[in-house]
Protein backbone atom coordinates (compact mmCIF):
# COMPACT_ATOMS: atom_id res chain seq x y z
CA UNK A 1 0.00 0.00 0.00
CA UNK A 2 1.16 3.48 -0.31
CA UNK A 3 2.32 5.40 2.52
CA UNK A 4 1.41 8.75 1.09
CA UNK A 5 -2.31 7.85 0.98
CA UNK A 6 -4.73 9.68 3.46
CA UNK A 7 -6.16 7.58 5.58
CA UNK A 8 -9.28 6.95 5.85
CA UNK A 9 -10.50 5.03 9.00
CA UNK A 10 -14.18 2.89 8.60
CA UNK A 11 -14.84 2.03 12.15
CA UNK A 12 -17.44 -0.70 13.16
CA UNK A 13 -18.93 -0.02 16.49
CA UNK A 14 -20.44 -3.56 17.77
CA UNK A 15 -24.15 -2.85 18.60
CA UNK A 16 -22.93 -4.45 22.32
CA UNK A 17 -20.85 -1.46 23.05
CA UNK A 18 -23.13 1.38 21.74
CA UNK A 19 -24.66 2.31 25.27
CA UNK A 20 -20.77 2.29 26.84
CA UNK A 21 -20.28 1.74 30.10
CA UNK A 22 -20.11 4.45 33.15
CA UNK A 23 -17.48 5.36 35.29
CA UNK A 24 -17.11 7.81 38.10
CA UNK A 25 -13.32 8.87 37.54
CA UNK A 26 -10.04 7.24 35.72
CA UNK A 27 -6.95 6.00 36.88
CA UNK A 28 -4.14 5.91 34.11
CA UNK A 29 -0.35 4.40 34.42
CA UNK A 30 2.19 3.76 32.00
CA UNK A 31 5.06 1.01 31.29
CA UNK A 32 7.76 2.09 28.47
CA UNK A 33 5.82 1.04 26.23
CA UNK A 34 2.26 1.67 26.70
CA UNK A 35 -0.42 4.22 28.83
CA UNK A 36 -2.93 2.44 30.28
CA UNK A 37 -6.53 3.97 31.67
CA UNK A 38 -8.66 2.17 34.41
CA UNK A 39 -12.02 3.41 34.07
CA UNK A 40 -13.96 3.13 37.57
CA UNK A 41 -17.08 3.22 38.82
CA UNK A 42 -18.19 3.01 42.90
CA UNK A 43 -19.41 -0.06 43.61
CA UNK A 44 -21.11 0.67 47.34
CA UNK A 45 -20.85 3.72 49.62
CA UNK A 46 -17.88 4.50 51.44
CA UNK A 47 -17.52 2.72 54.89
CA UNK A 48 -15.06 3.91 57.64
CA UNK A 49 -11.98 1.33 58.75
CA UNK A 50 -8.66 1.43 60.36
CA UNK A 51 -5.44 1.23 58.39
CA UNK A 52 -3.96 -2.02 59.15
CA UNK A 53 -0.38 -0.53 58.87
CA UNK A 54 -0.72 3.30 60.04
CA UNK A 55 -3.82 2.32 62.55
CA UNK A 56 -5.02 5.29 61.05
CA UNK A 57 -8.97 5.75 60.44
CA UNK A 58 -9.44 5.63 56.70
CA UNK A 59 -12.62 5.73 54.52
CA UNK A 60 -12.77 2.64 52.19
CA UNK A 61 -14.45 3.25 48.96
CA UNK A 62 -15.37 -0.07 47.31
CA UNK A 63 -14.94 0.30 43.14
CA UNK A 64 -14.72 -1.81 40.49
CA UNK A 65 -12.81 -1.49 36.62
CA UNK A 66 -15.64 -1.17 34.43
CA UNK A 67 -13.07 -0.95 31.41
CA UNK A 68 -9.26 -0.98 30.67
CA UNK A 69 -7.99 0.80 28.06
CA UNK A 70 -4.15 0.42 26.67
CA UNK A 71 -2.85 2.74 23.90
CA UNK A 72 0.69 3.06 22.72
CA UNK A 73 2.76 6.23 24.06
CA UNK A 74 2.28 8.26 20.49
CA UNK A 75 -1.51 8.02 20.53
CA UNK A 76 -1.54 9.73 24.38
CA UNK A 77 -0.93 13.11 22.45
CA UNK A 78 -3.59 12.69 19.94
CA UNK A 79 -6.42 11.50 22.80
CA UNK A 80 -4.92 15.00 24.97
CA UNK A 81 -5.68 17.29 21.71
CA UNK A 82 -9.20 15.36 21.13
CA UNK A 83 -10.06 15.34 24.89
CA UNK A 84 -9.09 19.01 25.23
CA UNK A 85 -11.35 20.15 21.77
CA UNK A 86 -14.18 18.24 23.18
CA UNK A 87 -14.02 20.08 26.48
CA UNK A 88 -13.94 23.19 24.40
CA UNK A 89 -16.84 22.25 22.06
CA UNK A 90 -19.00 21.16 25.84
CA UNK A 91 -18.00 24.44 27.40
CA UNK A 92 -19.15 26.41 24.18
CA UNK A 93 -22.52 24.58 23.77
CA UNK A 94 -23.16 24.54 27.59
CA UNK A 95 -22.06 27.58 28.66
CA UNK A 96 -20.32 25.44 31.60
CA UNK A 97 -16.50 25.94 32.95
CA UNK A 98 -14.84 22.31 33.32
CA UNK A 99 -13.75 23.45 36.85
CA UNK A 100 -15.68 26.04 38.01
Amino acid sequence: MNEDLPQQFEIDLPPEIIPGQYADFANVWHTPTVFVMDFVTLAQPPREDTNAETGQRVAVVPARVVSRIRIPPEQVFELAKALTQQLEFWEQETGRQANG
